[in-house]
């Protein structure tokens, strides 16, 4: 009869153990990253443009914490994507597009990105969009780490008709939108008593083709006229570093923006696109607070690196301006009280925090291979803001050369970058971004060239401060902090 009653009171123990552990998974938030593509942190009216129309995007911004000091670790879309999975600088786990920076992520480091860590403690988990990393075995290690999974034909559950009716045959122009259906699959399909995870990664604003731009809001900016930077290049900027004649972004200004009307035509190809991004926003929201989940909630949004449009006489991103290098970084938290909700943040933070703030958030352990700090205290404003970074660092290291003689199947690649480097022609940089000040060096160059300026009062960077005597103390401290941020992401 004793043994009986322990056995029952062991029971009831345990049900209530896992009652207890269940409801404790029920509060874990919601998690919903978003991200665009080639999207120029100054693109938004949050961020103070006027000629384009972001309402829902703006929206988010003034009911949640928009960054005003974000930066990508990198600005090229597979190493700064693979960044933001992993919390890894592009120094440090070499995912990219070209030699010796172009390795396969493993299978047993995407173990430790944000979205397989959140399937591991219970998360429903789901991607929606271009993934654009190069990851070992693919298919299965997606699939083993989501859920719900929508990228081209590689769809899942197969078995969810309504999904596979989302994604058949639609035209080109309707790519967001199928991004943005797929979304709202996945938030009808959620279970109630699970928490989520959902990346949607939309296609846009990059690739701004006639057949790619969705007709009903091309009419909105029609003939509109559109913000012009104050660096603004027509024509060849001849005040650039002569190396950078070798990256593509030169040829492709002069092909793309290069004109007044050349520019004005790819901002408004930009802004439409932002727009049908902004309207699958609202869409977003809309639904979490129709399924009355959006006070427990988070939302982010961020782009995978920025473009210059015509900036600096470029085109295209990855070269460390502020164009390319400045991220959009806005984080809504629907459990945050409504009279503490919207704020700017002058923080410096990087795109390598993403991944251990995410987790963070979720009450998770953030992996040792994570090089990213956690934003946490920041947006809830506990943290010590005298610890924290005085500098981020952010890499370039794409070369147009040997990505070309890659797709050609050059014999001998490695053999091809050592020329590349003798020969003068590498633009591979890294450096720092301060409060105030931005330092990067052509590392491969001989003599290396240097670029520094002064963002609060240059803030377009027209004014390159390396030669002026009275910023040598500046200088000297960030190529000091320039060494050691990179020396730190690079050790294990």
């Amino acid at each position: 009869m004793k043994k009986k009653t322990l056995l029952s009171a062991m029971s009831l123990l345990l049900l209530a153990a896992n009652a207890f552990a269940q409801t404790e998974t029920n509060k874990r938030p919601n998690i919903v990253f978003l991200m665009t593509d080639d999207q120029r942190w100054d693109m938004l009216g949050c961020y103070g443009r006027t000629d384009v129309i972001t309402p829902h995007i703006d929206k988010l911004a003034e009911q949640g914490v928009t960054f005003d000091k974000a930066y990508y670790a990198v600005a090229i879309c597979m190493p700064s994507r693979t960044t933001m999975f992993t919390g890894r600088y592009f120094s440090d786990h070499r995912v990219g597009f070209t030699y010796p920076y172009n390795r396969t992520l493993p299978a047993a480091e995407f173990a430790d990105s944000y979205p397989a860590k959140m399937k591991e403690a219970g998360y429903r988990t789901g991607f929606v969009g271009k993934f654009g990393i190069r990851l070992e075995a693919m298919e299965p290690t997606t699939k083993k780490h989501f859920d719900f999974f929508v990228q081209g034909g590689k769809i899942w559950p197969r078995e969810d008709g309504e999904l596979v009716k989302i994604v058949k045959r639609r035209p080109p122009e309707e790519r967001t939108l199928i991004k943005g259906d797929a979304m709202i699959r996945f938030l009808e399909t959620q279970p109630v008593d699970q928490p989520f995870c959902l990346s949607i990664s939309f296609d846009a604003v990059k690739n701004d083709r006639d057949s790619q731009m969705y007709t009903p809001h091309v009419e909105l900016f029609k003939d509109k006229k559109m913000w012009v930077p104050e660096n603004y290049v027509e024509g060849k900027n001849e005040a650039l570093p002569k190396v950078l004649d070798y990256w593509r972004g030169t040829g492709l200004h002069q092909a793309l923006s290069s004109t007044p009307e050349l520019q004005q035509n790819v901002t408004r190809r930009f802004a439409v696109q932002g727009y049908t991004v902004d309207q699958q926003v609202g869409r977003l929201m809309a639904k979490l607070e129709e399924m009355g989940v959006l006070e427990n909630t988070i939302v982010i949004y961020t782009s995978d690196n920025g473009r210059f449009q015509g900036s600096h006489g470029l085109f295209g991103k990855s070269i460390l301006y502020e164009e390319a290098i400045k991220a959009p970084f806005i984080v809504f938290d629907g459990r945050v009280p409504q009279e503490q909700r919207g704020r700017r943040e002058n923080t410096l933070v990087s795109s390598v925090d993403f991944a251990p703030t995410m987790l963070s958030m979720a009450g998770l352990e953030v992996p040792e291979s994570m090089r990213g700090k956690n934003l946490k205290g920041v947006l809830n404003g506990t943290e010590d803001k005298s610890q924290w970074r005085s500098a981020v660092l952010i890499e370039s290291l794409f070369l147009q050369e040997i990505h070309t003689a890659t797709e050609k199947e050059h014999p001998d690649i490695p053999g091809l970058n050592e020329k590349i480097i003798a020969g003068n022609r590498s633009y591979r940089s890294r450096g720092v971004t301060t409060d105030r000040y931005k330092y990067f060096k052509y590392f491969e160059h001989d003599p290396a060239i240097e670029e520094l300026y002064d963002l609060e009062n240059d803030p377009h960077e027209m004014n390159n401060l390396i030669s002026n005597p009275e910023y040598a103390e500046v200088l000297s401290k960030l190529r000091k902090q320039t060494e050691e941020l990179h020396a730190e992401a690079t050790t294990h």
